[in-house]
């Protein structure tokens, strides 16, 4: 009855996963550097369970929209933590145009993260994913050695790649890179003024190659598995809704991260000055995917000894990949239980 059941949704109803996301509300945003369009949105979950302690900001990275943290009932960061009564909020960018051609990461580290976070009005534990969770680590190594420190209790760093020649992925691509310059990649990133989202969602869909050749047998093979048929899905609806990265941004991203690897060093030339990662005066929790190909177990381990400044570092590895170690169906036992114990601990 189950595998009747979930052929029907699947073939009839348009789907087995419930994409239905936590009901949250708009608090705050800003609108200086796009104009009509606004720079940020700042929202706040609406509570599913009595509340209490500090309040938790979750910061996406470029490229994804920001229900990857809410990615479906059941599969839910946002939603564990509001179970567990957590105040919850995140920034969302929304989608980056040719408009948006421009902002460098400078503009998330001086300004949306340090914005949203005293926007706020009390400390906040910052939690970021794969670019967001280097975002919050420089946002605050930057805001330290201007001496205004952010109200931010604790910082943890999910798949969030530090040391580039440890990713197998692109390890290849750095000789070609650091041979040429950049140069043709700069002329081309100008030229048309993104990465566009399609560019993107394609990387992500090759990243999970083996994954696409193997998904009509892994259908198949698990018709009677609702949980696993619906993180498929939702997975899939995920890689196809990505976002573009501004021209700027990226070229800063290939410049000084593929190309150089500067951030390997615990510090990166960011608006016309060095932000060092040992500025960074919080505790911090790294959590590395085992399965993770874009931010591989080394790439993400390597910031633990450029955090000499923070008076905690607690470095944990977990099963999935890029996404699946944030909110994969193993995440449910393995990172978010690591999340809770390191929030409670600070």
């Amino acid at each position: 009855m189950g595998v009747g059941a979930n052929i029907w949704d699947k073939v009839v109803a348009g789907g087995v996963a419930d994409l239905r996301r936590c009901h949250r509300r708009e608090v705050a945003a800003e609108t200086e550097h796009t104009g009509s369009a606004r720079g940020w949105v700042l929202h706040r979950y609406d509570p599913t369970a009595p509340q209490s302690g500090p309040p938790v900001l979750l910061v996406p990275p470029l490229g994804a929209p920001d229900f990857a943290y809410d990615l479906r009932r059941g599969g839910s960061l946002v939603e564990h933590l509001l179970d567990r009564g957590r105040p919850v909020y995140l920034v969302d960018y929304g989608p980056l145009s040719f408009g948006h051609r421009a902002l460098g990461v400078e503009h998330w580290v001086d300004e949306v993260v340090p914005q949203v976070t005293r926007r706020i009005g009390e400390p906040v534990h910052l939690v970021g994913w794969s670019l967001g969770g280097l975002f919050c680590l420089l946002a605050l190594a930057a805001a330290e050695r201007l001496g205004e420190p952010l109200p931010v209790r604790s910082v943890t760093a999910i798949a969030s790649p530090v040391d580039i020649a440890a990713v197998p992925l692109v390890a290849p691509l750095r000789p070609v890179a650091q041979l040429a310059g950049g140069r043709a990649v700069s002329a081309i990133y100008r030229a048309v003024g993104s990465l566009p989202a399609p560019v993107v969602s394609g990387v992500f869909h090759l990243t999970a190659v083996d994954r696409l050749v193997t998904k009509p047998l892994a259908v198949l093979s698990r018709l009677g598995d609702k949980d696993t048929l619906a993180h498929m899905e939702a997975v899939d609806y995920l890689m196809n809704h990505m976002h573009g990265y501004p021209g700027r941004a990226f070229g800063q991203l290939f410049h000084l991260l593929l190309r150089a690897n500067d951030l390997a060093t615990g510090r990166l030339e960011i608006g016309g000055r060095t932000v060092d990662l040992a500025d960074v005066r919080v505790p911090v929790l790294v959590v590395a995917g085992l399965d993770d190909v874009i931010a591989p177990l080394g790439a993400v381990r390597g910031v633990v000894p450029l955090l000499t400044g923070a008076p905690q570092v607690r470095f944990e590895s977990a099963p999935g990949g890029h996404l699946g170690v944030l909110t994969g169906r193993r995440a449910r036992t393995t990172t978010w239980p690591i999340l809770d114990d390191f929030l409670g601990r600070t």
